[in-house]
């Protein structure tokens, strides 16, 4: 992995992939690179570190080509270096492309090099750069040959194919990862991500499991993972360039803090409208799915996950049904025992996240027809599998690090805890009308909460020396302490931790001292008293405390605790509001630190490998 580009054209196309490659560059990468076919030769670029770096090189050899694949690289298999950087090519003939994993690379490796090919990566790649020469030289095309080289791996990928013999065409093909094709005026494109070719087309075919794709400047044939001919719908991308684009901000992240108060307001968009929750926000059958429920099952990971855990707290206080969360990756490799009458609800902000996909179809071969996704891209992987769908309308989320994915995900599950629970006699027209009151406020209070921005900054001077935090909350909250930690840690690279509040003196309170600051999310709830007793533990072993707490909490600041206060308690929508501080936390002592804020390291921010 991690993000794919290729063009065939009547126009040079090495500026349509180089621009693709830079805005594939949000999804994490290490290196990048080119192969074309340029009058009758296969020329190749390849830079380990930015693609600027890898355009100067290109810009530097003058290449230019009608037919060309790119890539950015995140590494699985084989170190950071220029030969395991994309594309791989064998005997000069024919370049690849590839995103994902092959299980089974190592039996083909060895079957490979007994055939004469000779290997000069590290990577599980190169064996797909060689397997399709194999099948070309045996006197297949470059379609058959792909056809039959995929159907000798095991595990997950997306490639792009382009070759020597084959000067008029590219073939690609996908299995577990993202693959769409773009479709233009005497021009075609393929990419893992639609923001790569928004520039050339806003016409794309997503292609499905087991699909391989012939393109050619005239048009596109989509064959199944059958090998017959397949018809696939064609969509127009709400996409906008303007999304894609950092307009006043410093950062792809800090303007995606910024835009959650209209993120929020549109995913809600329906339920304000319709004044009510209803089922049919997630599908024309879904009165009859979620009428028989008995239970859910949340599955997803990283900061899904924790999105996930705040929904359990309202499924089982608002809907009164059984719940549980699972990390998707842990999930789909143990003996789970089935529950036919529960809800598999899967969260993904890519709809490709190939943990959550892989446990989505695990649960399904269990017995569990009722399936909800959650997503952020619509017509993604995800979703296509679900029975039922709720979008969120975050728009495109550039930087790695999850903001405004995170907040709609969580309004969208509060919106399916709240129809649970009209569906299932548990929620009055007073209690109904007022969560919709709280919802329709919400966006409002999000915004009061980005106000705090000046006081954070101040905190983040503070923060930016430490080696760790540690973040507590309880109840609800404690979702939210997990995702302020994970955040500081993912883009500060300060090492943070997070504990319920109620469980710090059974271990964590030994990592108590003046140089671990303690983050606390104290919010004016039923539970603050008992918050206040934890933070007194923190102060006895001379812990420095910042609390985010609410306007008409009964505290302040004093010696060793500091305290902000976000917007007037908003009840049961606490934790959204709560998270914006703790995004805003760790955004400004990433800055204090001078990290790479839209690209930390070793993170990619599609996850479609193990």
């Amino acid at each position: 992995m991690c993000g794919i580009v290729g063009a065939i054209a009547d126009r040079d196309v090495v500026p349509v992939l180089v621009e693709g490659l830079k805005r594939l560059e949000y999804r994490g990468y290490d290196s990048a690179g080119l192969a074309v076919l340029d009058d009758g030769r296969l020329r190749r670029v390849r830079r380990t570190g930015r693609v600027s770096e890898m355009e100067a090189a290109a810009r530097e050899q003058g290449l230019a080509a009608s037919l060309g694949i790119g890539h950015t690289r995140w590494a699985t298999h084989g170190g950071v270096t220029e030969d395991n950087a994309h594309p791989h090519i064998s005997f000069g003939e024919l370049a690849v492309v590839h995103n994902g994993i092959i299980e089974n690379h190592d039996a083909q490796r060895a079957r490979l090099q007994d055939a004469g090919y000779a290997f000069e990566s590290e990577t599980d790649t190169e064996v797909i750069a060689h397997l399709v020469h194999f099948h070309r030289k045996q006197g297949l095309d470059l379609l058959a040959a792909v056809q039959a080289a995929v159907r000798e791996l095991t595990g997950a990928y997306a490639i792009a194919v382009v070759g020597l013999d084959d000067p008029d065409r590219m073939v690609v093909a996908r299995m577990g990862c993202p693959l769409l094709v773009g479709l233009g005026e005497s021009e075609n494109f393929v990419a893992s991500d639609v923001s790569a070719i928004i520039q050339a087309t806003r016409r794309v075919i997503f292609l499905e499991e087991g699909d391989t794709a012939e393109l050619t400047r005239d048009g596109v044939r989509v064959f199944g993972e059958d090998g017959q001919a397949a018809e696939r719908e064609v969509h127009v991308s709400d996409v906008s360039l303007a999304s894609l684009e950092l307009g006043p901000y410093s950062h792809f992240m800090q303007k995606e803090i910024h835009e959650q108060p209209r993120a929020i307001s549109d995913t809600i968009e329906a339920v304000i409208d319709n004044d009510a929750f209803g089922p049919e926000l997630f599908g024309a059958d879904a009165a009859e799915v979620l009428a028989g429920i008995e239970g859910i099952k949340i599955l997803a990971c990283g900061t899904s996950y924790y999105a996930g855990l705040v929904a359990g707290y309202w499924i089982e206080s608002i809907a009164g049904l059984p719940c549980s969360v699972e990390i998707a990756s842990e999930y789909r490799y143990r003996d789970a025992v089935p529950h036919p009458r529960h809800l598999v609800v899967t969260i993904s902000q890519s709809g490709e996240t190939l943990d959550t996909m892989e446990a989505l179809k695990y649960a399904k071969s269990l017995g569990h027809e009722a399936t909800l996704s959650i997503c952020n891209v619509p017509e993604s992987a995800i979703p296509r599998a679900s029975r039922l769908v709720y979008y969120t309308r975050a728009g495109a989320e550039i930087g790695v690090a999850s903001t405004k994915a995170f907040t709609t995900q969580l309004v969208a599950l509060f919106t399916v805890a709240c129809t649970l629970a009209k569906l299932h006699g548990r929620l009055d027209p007073e209690t109904e009308a007022a969560h919709i009151d709280a919802l329709r406020h919400l966006p409002g209070s999000v915004q009061h909460a980005l106000n705090l921005e000046p006081q954070i900054t101040a905190w983040s001077e503070r923060f930016a020396p430490k080696a760790n935090a540690l973040f507590l909350g309880r109840g609800v909250h404690y979702p939210i302490a997990l995702e302020g930690a994970l955040k500081l840690k993912e883009i500060s690279y300060i090492h943070a931790e997070a504990y319920p509040a109620g469980e710090l003196k059974h271990g964590p309170l030994a990592l108590v001292d003046a140089d671990m600051p303690v983050v606390v999310i104290a919010p004016n709830d039923r539970l603050l008293e008992k918050v206040k007793s934890n933070m007194q533990e923190v102060r006895a072993r001379g812990g420095e405390l910042y609390v985010f707490t609410d306007a008409d909490s009964e505290f302040g600041p004093s010696e060793g605790v500091h305290v902000i206060r976000t917007p007037r308690h908003v009840g049961v929508l606490s934790p959204i509001v709560h998270t914006i501080p703790v995004q805003l936390l760790a955004y400004h002592v990433a800055l204090a630190r001078g990290t790479d804020v839209d690209k930390p390291r070793n993170l990619a921010k599609s996850v479609t490998v193990e």
